[in-house]
């Protein structure tokens, strides 16, 4: 059975977790520029002074003033980091999105930027919640179609990662994992696909491989601009294409195709393509691997849609 190996993990992964806990530091924006959430991957936090800290850091240097939210997801940095691995992604989305409507400097819109699963996390944020308004979505390394392989987690937690490597490939669809892993939940088997489009509870869902909701379609249109980052060098997403919203071909687990090629943009069943006809689709490339890029190229190519 799944449950007692999955039990002592969760026991068994607190100290490997254990960072020392700092509140969010909230500032008011003071110069007209709309505030930024941000969304961390999996096995940070929000605060984690190497990886969001320091990013949340370098964007209130360079765009003095601005109002930073960077998302935990639970009541401490211990949790947050433990729910990036363990926490059902629509919860999490719901309690993001409580968060949200609650904070009064976000009542006039805000731009979002979700770091790897992040990313799609914040999608579904923009699809399930207009308001408060979220104008542009950046995403950097997020996985719009899923993975198919975890050839390396970031971070140190090996014991972990092996755990959640064999779940995948063995467990991905059963209840149990779905609802407990992540990971899972954006899982998107090729070779297994109407396992995928019947047990996956976040993925499948946002991404309408069930049926057409139209709430969802109008709401994502609702942005000005969605920018997708890819990292051409990644050893940590597979395919890398999904970072474009791109992935395998179904049936197999070779060929891929674009988003272009997909039946999710010739069927315009979420609105992507008709938001690329109006200019709002981004494809930015970064040479580096999984969320690595300088001061530089972040200033270069993302700061202009957070100013």
């Amino acid at each position: 059975m799944m449950a007692t190996p999955l039990m002592r993990l969760l026991l068994a992964v607190c100290p490997l977790l254990l960072v020392t806990a700092d509140p969010i530091r909230k500032v008011t924006t003071t110069n007209g520029t709309l505030p930024l959430v941000m969304w961390h991957g999996m096995g940070d936090s929000c605060c984690n002074p190497l990886s969001m800290g320091a990013i949340k850091k370098m964007i209130e240097d360079d765009v003095p003033g601005i109002y930073v939210l960077s998302l935990r997801i639970g009541n401490n940095i211990v949790e947050d980091t433990s729910n990036s691995f363990f926490m059902d992604v629509n919860q999490q989305v719901t309690r993001v999105c409580a968060q949200l409507a609650q904070d009064p400097q976000l009542k006039g819109g805000y731009n979002a930027m979700g770091f790897s699963q992040g990313g799609q996390f914040l999608r579904a944020v923009a699809q399930r919640c207009p308001s408060p308004p979220m104008k542009n979505l950046i995403s950097v390394g997020g996985q719009h179609q899923g993975v198919y392989g975890l050839p390396r987690c970031p971070g140190e937690s090996s014991v972990v990662c092996n755990w959640i490597r064999k779940a995948l490939n063995t467990e991905a669809y059963s209840d149990l994992v779905q609802k407990h892993l992540v990971q899972a939940q954006y899982w998107h088997d090729p070779l297994k696909d109407d396992l995928y489009k019947k047990h996956s509870v976040f993925l499948a869902d946002i991404n309408q491989e069930r049926a057409v909701n139209e709430t969802y379609k109008k709401n994502l249109q609702l942005l000005e601009k969605f920018v997708m980052v890819k990292f051409l060098n990644d050893t940590v997403v597979d395919p890398r294409v999904t970072e474009w919203f791109g992935f395998l071909k179904t049936g197999q687990s070779k060929e891929t195709e674009t988003l272009q090629e997909s039946l999710l943009y010739t069927e315009d069943r979420l609105g992507l393509a008709a938001m690329e006809k109006a200019g709002k689709l981004v494809f930015l490339a970064s040479d580096g691997n999984h969320l690595q890029f300088t001061e530089k190229w972040f200033n270069d190519n993302l700061l202009p849609y957070i100013r």
